[in-house]
C-alpha cells in the first residue's frame, strides 16, 4: 500500500485463452472497500459481449453489465458488500467466444487526517506547469512511447520538468510563502506538444514525462508534511484528440457529436448581441448567454456541447454513464493521493446539472474538498452565476466552492498597464454581493493562458510589485503563477510558459536561490515574500472584512477588519506622490487612537477622526490601527 492506493496498479488483464475474449484495460484500475457501495468498471478489449460476469469474492456481486462497440468495451456494475475486506478480486467473463478474466485490487482506506483539506483564507496558491518548473529526473525526459517529444529549444515540446522537480523545490515554495500548489494536468497526454496536460489520452495514468503515480503520491505526502496542500487540475469537459475513445467511443453518445460531425465551442452570438461595439476583439470567453434566463437553448448549445476550439472532443456529460465514469475518476485521484482540491478547467463549457451531481458525489466523501472553477470572463455578474451555494434561475446549485477572480484580474491589468481609473477596483468589489462567499475568490495577476505581466506593454518592476500588492491584500485567496515572483518575462502562449531558471542542470543562473537571482529578480522576490509574510502575520489581511475608505482616479484606500485588529491598505497608481485626508466617522475605524506602518513607505497620521496620508508615487503600503 502507498498513499491509500493498492501497491499493484491494477486492472492488469489476465491472459486470454487462445482466441477467447481479452481485457486490455480496466477503469478504474483499483478501488477501496468502505468507500462507495458500488463501482462501475469500464473494460476495454475485444469480444467482450458477456453473457455472465462473476467475481471470486463473496462480498462482491455483479448487478448488471453492458457490452458496447461490438464487444470492444464492457461496462460492469459491481456491488461492494459492507463487510468486504481488502484483497484482489478476480472476475470471470463468459462470452460467446470463450472466457477471460480480470483483476480488481480492493484496498482498505488509509486515515484521512491531513488529507482532502480544501482551501482556507489563510492559503496562498502557486500555479505550476510541471514540465516547465524543474527537472528532477532526466531519465523520464523522453519516454519510450514518446520518441522525439523532448526538446528544450522548441517552445511547444516537452522540456523535462517533472513531479520530482516540484517535490525537490518545496522548500523554495514554502520560503516564498506559498501554501497550496496547483499543478496543471498530470494525466497521460497523447501528442508530442501536449506538455501542458490538457490533451488527455488516459484519465487514470500519470504522464510518463512527469513521472509515476508513486511520484505523485510522494509529492502530495511531502507537501502535507510541510503543511502545504495540492490541487489537481480537473478537465471533465474534454479529452485529447488522440484519446482511443475518439475513433472508438465506449457508447455512441459518449461524446457530443463525432470526429467527423460535431459543433465547435464558439458562441453563435456576435458581441453586439449584448451591446459590445461591433468588431471589438474578444478578450474573454462569451458566457453571457449561459447566465441569461431569456436565452433559448440554441444560443447556448455550442458552448456546452461543442468541441473545444473545434478540436478537443467534448464529453457528453448528460449521459449518466459518462457522469458516473467522471465522478469515479476524480474520487479515484483523491483517494489514491490524498489531494486537497480541484481546480476545474473550462467550467462553464460543461452543463450545470452535471456539476450539481459531480459535486454532490464528491462532497459525500470529501466534505472539505475545495473546487475552484475557471470562468474566463471580466464581468462579476457572469462569473458569480457559476458559483455554488445557491440555486440560480435554472433551479440548479452548481456546488462549486469558488471561481478564479477573472474580473479582478482584468481590472488590475487595466488599471496598472492601461491607466484605467483606479476606482474600477471598487466597482468590481461592489459586485461581491453577487457571490455567496466572495472571501473565497482566488485573486491573481497572471496564469498560463495569458501573457506574462512583466512583458505586457506598460509594465515595469514597480507595476509588478503593485499588482502583487493588490492581489495579496484584497479579499480572497491569492494565486501566483510560477516565475512571476522573480518577474519572468513571456508573451502569449507558449512564450508565457518558459522554463524556471535553475530548474535544469547547466542553467546559466539558478533563481531558486538568492545568489542566482539578478538584482531585479531579487527585488521582486523579496517584495512578494515580505508581503506574504505580513499577510501571514495578520489575520485581518487574510480573513478580515473589507471596507472602502477612499477611491478615485489614481488611488484606493481600504480597511481590513477582524475581531482582533484593523488594517489599512493604501494604493497609489499615480506617478506622483499624493496627500489624502480620509474621514473615519461612520467607518469601523472611527474610534481608533493610533496608526503604525507595517509595510511600504507611505506616511500616516491619525488626527481625531481623520487619517492624513502621504502616498509615494506608484506605491502600496499597509498600516495597523490601534
Amino acid at each position: 500500500m502507498a498513499g491509500g492506493a493498492p501497491a499493484a496498479i491494477a486492472g492488469q488483464p489476465q491472459k486470454a485463452n487462445g482466441a477467447a475474449p481479452a481485457v486490455t484495460k480496466v477503469e478504474p484500475p483499483s478501488w477501496w472497500v468502505g468507500l462507495t457501495p458500488d463501482v462501475m468498471l469500464l473494460l476495454s478489449g475485444h469480444d467482450l459481449e458477456a453473457t455472465h460476469v462473476s467475481c471470486n469474492l463473496p462480498t462482491l456481486s455483479v448487478s448488471r453489465t453492458q457490452s458496447a462497440a461490438g464487444g470492444n468495451y464492457l461496462f460492469v456494475w459491481l456491488m461492494i458488500g459492507t463487510d468486504a475486506k481488502s484483497g484482489t478480486a478476480v472476475c470471470r467473463i463468459a462470452a460467446p467466444k470463450g472466457t477471460t478474466s480480470f483483476e480488481l485490487p480492493l484496498a482498505a482506506r488509509t486515515p484521512t487526517l491531513g488529507k482532502f483539506q480544501g482551501l482556507s483564507q489563510d492559503d496562498v496558491m502557486y500555479l505550476i506547469m510541471p514540465d516547465r518548473f524543474a527537472n528532477g529526473d532526466p531519465a523520464n525526459d523522453e519516454p519510450a512511447d514518446a520518441p522525439g517529444s523532448h526538446d528544450r529549444s522548441k517552445p511547444r515540446a516537452y522540456h523535462g520538468g517533472d513531479l520530482l522537480g516540484v517535490k525537490s523545490h518545496l522548500p523554495y515554495l514554502k520560503d516564498l510563502g506559498a501554501t497550496t500548489l496547483w499543478l496543471t494536468p498530470i494525466v497521460k497526454n497523447g501528442a508530442a506538444h501536449d506538455y501542458h496536460g490538457y490533451g488527455a489520452v488516459d484519465l487514470y495514468a500519470v504522464d510518463a514525462h512527469l513521472g509515476t503515480l508513486k511520484d505523485y503520491q510522494n509529492l502530495v505526502a511531502a507537501a502535507h508534511q510541510q503543511h502545504m496542500k495540492i490541487f489537481f487540475d480537473a478537465v471533465p469537459n474534454h479529452v485529447g484528440p488522440k484519446h482511443p475513445w475518439v475513433s472508438n467511443p465506449p457508447l455512441p453518445d459518449w461524446f457530443h457529436g463525432t470526429l467527423k460531425q460535431h459543433l465547435d465551442s464558439f458562441s453563435p452570438l456576435k458581441g453586439s448581441f449584448y451591446g459590445k461595439p461591433a468588431g471589438e476583439k474578444a478578450s474573454n470567453d462569451p458566457f453571457e448567454s449561459l447566465v441569461d434566463p431569456h436565452a433559448p437553448a440554441w444560443m447556448k448549445r455550442n458552448l456546452t456541447e461543442g468541441w473545444f476550439f473545434g478540436i478537443l472532443p467534448d464529453l457528453n456529460t448528460e449521459n449518466p454513464t459518462v457522469v458516473q465514469y467522471l465522478l469515479q475518476n476524480f474520487i479515484w485521484w483523491a483517494e489514491t493521493s490524498g489531494l486537497d482540491g480541484y481546480r476545474v478547467d473550462t467550467f462553464p463549457y460543461v452543463g450545470r446539472k452535471f456539476w450539481a451531481e459531480w459535486h454532490a458525489g464528491l462532497r459525500k466523501l470529501y466534505p472539505y474538498l475545495t473546487t475552484a472553477g475557471e470562468v474566463f470572463h471580466p464581468d462579476p455578474s457572469v462569473t458569480s452565476f457559476f458559483t455554488g451555494g445557491v440555486k440560480r434561475y435554472d433551479g440548479i446549485d452548481s456546488g462549486l466552492s469558488t471561481v478564479l477572480d477573472f474580473p479582478m484580474y482584468f481590472t488590475i491589468r487595466d488599471v496598472l498597464l492601461r491607466n484605467a481609473p483606479v476606482g474600477r477596483i471598487a466597482d468590481v468589489l461592489r459586485h461581491d454581493a453577487l457571490y455567496v462567499h466572495p472571501e473565497r475568490l482566488v485573486t491573481f495577476l497572471a496564469n498560463h493562458d495569458v501573457p506574462r505581466f512583466a512583458s505586457e506593454e506598460g509594465s515595469s518592476p514597480a507595476k509588478q510589485k503593485l499588482a502583487f500588492g493588490l492581489t495579496i491584500t484584497l479579499r480572497g485567496i491569492p494565486e501566483i503563477y510560477y516565475g512571476d515572483e522573480i518577474g519572468m518575462p513571456g508573451g502569449g502562449d507558449p512564450d508565457n510558459r518558459r522554463d524556471f531558471p535553475g530548474g535544469w542542470i547547466g542553467d546559466s543562473n539558478d533563481a531558486f536561490v538568492q545568489s542566482g537571482r539578478t538584482r531585479i529578480q531579487q527585488e521582486i522576490f523579496s517584495y512578494v515574500q515580505a508581503l506574504l509574510g505580513v499577510r501571514r502575520e495578520h489575520e485581518a489581511l487574510r480573513a478580515g472584512r473589507m471596507w472602502h475608505l477612499a477611491s478615485d482616479e489614481s488611488s484606493y484606500v481600504f480597511l481590513r477588519e477582524s475581531e482582533e485588529e484593523q488594517i489599512v491598505v493604501t494604493f497609489n497608481n499615480s506617478d506622483k506622490a499624493r496627500g489624502l485626508r480620509i474621514p473615519l466617522n461612520g467607518t469601523p475605524a472611527e474610534k481608533m487612537a493610533g496608526i503604525s506602518l507595517l509595510f511600504g513607505d507611505a506616511k500616516a497620521e491619525l488626527n481625531g477622526h481623520e487619517i492624513h496620508l502621504t502616498l509615494p508615487a506608484q506605491s502600496l503600503s499597509i498600516f495597523s490601527l490601534n
